[in-house]
């Protein structure tokens, strides 16, 4: 879905670009989301080697239809003592974490494009209809609904009573926790192309940080989204409208009052959260599915679904594992000396955080999970596209 609509993008251009750049565009996107210029590269086949590890599956049910072939931001939440999770078609499900039971579910019947996000007491959600939801967190009862400008394309983050959003058409958009009121939003002239899909912002302190479709990284005041700083993680460059595409599409997390993110063309940076100075910059390590991290090192899956570690203070690469090579990796998850990834075939696999070495897999799914894996504990939950949802634990061999 996210292909056929870039593909579209390109073929609209308004009078910008000749058809010789179309035809570029078409070619360099084909190639970025396969992670690199040889189109026809495959996934690489899941090499046989002796487990280190042995990995139980503590329990599994599903969620409705999950995300289906769409590509949309349905990653499940943990709080409240709950696991939640929503599929496409509007249902949203609160799950024991231990036991998988059905605590409550809801029947929206909202086409779900993002969330869930949890407040204080409350579920909120984003939809491809441009309606953002707010349900009870105790019972899933509908709270509030309101309309906003177009497709919610980011997982709604909240704090402070206030509820931050990113929508399809560039623009950032704060609403009121108790009522779903608009309270600010913030506008940015997007370029002629554009990777759909947009990172969620975080907030910081008294900010929100959010990357932009032109390689900006901004902060606002979250108070009433007043400009703070703007930072240029990547400059574009070239002459045609993919070689200039430098879509920002990755969560940015806060590390002791360090900022890092990466892009696509853009490398992965570190900036400083007072006031946004470069603090280093690795181009040659990109990514579109998000960053992780530990006490010294961040972990990343670039944009041939190679798993990187790097070295927090510089930006260095330590190790790269590329064993799992165009399957399609998920953003890592990261715990005690794990980094946990799935794949297009619904295979969870386990990486040292060491060298990289493959520890060991379970396959959960007969479709590809592309939510980044959440861990609680030492309890690893994983969502599928088809709607599977798996709660995975080690046990020693």
């Amino acid at each position: 879905m996210r292909l056929i609509t870039l593909l579209f993008c390109c073929l609209v251009l308004s009078g910008c670009a000749a058809f010789d750049t179309v035809n570029e565009s078409i070619s360099g996107i084909s190639n970025y989301f396969r992670g690199g210029e040889d189109n026809s590269e495959p996934p690489a086949v899941l090499a046989e080697y002796t487990p280190e590890i042995k990995i139980e599956e503590r329990w599994k049910e599903t969620v409705g239809e999950g995300a289906g072939e769409q590509s949309l931001k349905l990653v499940p939440a943990i709080g409240f003592g709950k696991i939640l999770a929503a599929d496409r078609d509007g249902l949203v499900q609160a799950r024991d974490l231990d036991t998988g039971r059905l605590i409550w579910e809801a029947e929206t019947e909202v086409p779900f494009s993002a969330g869930p996000g949890l407040g204080a007491g409350t579920v909120i959600l984003g939809s491809s209809d441009a309606d953002v939801i707010a349900l009870n967190s105790e019972n899933g009862e509908v709270l509030w609904k309101s309309q906003v400008s177009s497709e919610v394309l980011s997982v709604p983050v909240i704090a402070n009573g206030i509820v931050v959003i990113r929508t399809g058409d560039g623009v950032v958009i704060a609403l009121n926790e108790k009522n779903g009121v608009k309270l600010w939003n913030y506008e940015l002239n997007a370029p002629a192309l554009t990777v759909h899909g947009v990172g969620a912002p975080i907030i910081v302190e008294d900010n929100v940080i959010e990357g932009f479709d032109n390689g900006k990284l901004m902060a606002l005041r979250l108070a009433d989204g007043k400009y703070v700083w703007e930072t240029s993680i990547v400059i574009p460059k070239g002459r045609s409208e993919v070689e200039r595409l430098v879509d920002i599409d990755v969560d940015p997390i806060d590390v002791g009052g360090v900022i890092f993110i990466a892009g696509y063309h853009g490398g992965t940076a570190a900036v400083s959260e007072l006031d946004g100075d470069l603090l280093w910059r690795n181009e040659a390590v990109s990514s579109y599915t998000g960053l992780s991290h530990d006490f010294r090192h961040l972990y990343l899956t670039d944009i041939s679904d190679d798993v990187l570690q790097l070295d927090q203070r510089s930006g260095a690469s330590l190790w790269k594992q590329k064993e799992l090579h165009q399957r399609k990796l998920t953003a890592p998850a990261v715990y005690e000396n794990y980094a946990v990834v799935g794949d297009l075939e619904g295979y969870v696999h386990w990486l040292s955080t060491s060298d990289g070495r493959q520890l060991g897999r379970i396959k959960v799914a007969d479709s590809a999970i592309d939510a980044r894996p959440v861990v609680a504990g030492d309890t690893v939950y994983v969502y599928a596209k088809d709607g599977t949802l798996a709660a995975l634990k080690i046990r020693s061999i």
